[in-house]
């Protein structure tokens, strides 16, 4: 998994996640916010991510 290069708003986080399950990146983002609505580590969890999920590498087209 990667965080995508281009689906991404902050980090990329949330368009890496859309990208991995082929899901559109704005539903992706939606969730996460509607998730931080409710108690838990959400906010720490994408800081984690975005720490330790590398980005896509480029791409390169012939």
């Amino acid at each position: 998994m990667y965080r995508s290069r281009e689906h991404r708003v902050i980090a990329g986080v949330c368009g890496g996640i859309a990208e991995r399950f082929g899901m559109p990146p704005t539903l992706v983002r939606l969730l996460f916010l509607l998730s931080c609505l409710l108690p838990g580590p959400q906010f720490v969890i994408y800081l984690i991510m975005w720490i330790f999920i590398p980005v896509a590498p480029p791409r390169t087209y012939y």
